[in-house]
């Protein structure tokens, strides 16, 4: 095999290579977003259960009706 064969064969699979790492990057992003959003709606629930603690669950059904008004 010549060096010029070498090279292209490189430079093919080393192409590839970083087309699949990009495709595995991206669905590592959109995985990210998908978890922020998640965490979010957890943190919204925390904050709901830490009210209904201090509060009490009257106060925190109150709240909840005013907020679907």
């Amino acid at each position: 095999m010549d060096m010029d064969a070498i090279i292209a064969d490189t430079d093919k699979r080393l192409s590839v290579h970083e087309a699949v790492c990009e495709e595995r990057y991206n669905a590592i992003l959109e995985s990210f977003e998908k978890g922020t959003k998640r965490m979010e709606r957890i943190e919204y629930l925390l904050y709901a259960v830490i009210a209904s603690v201090f509060f009490g669950k009257d106060f925190l059904v109150e709240f909840v009706k005013n907020l679907i008004k």
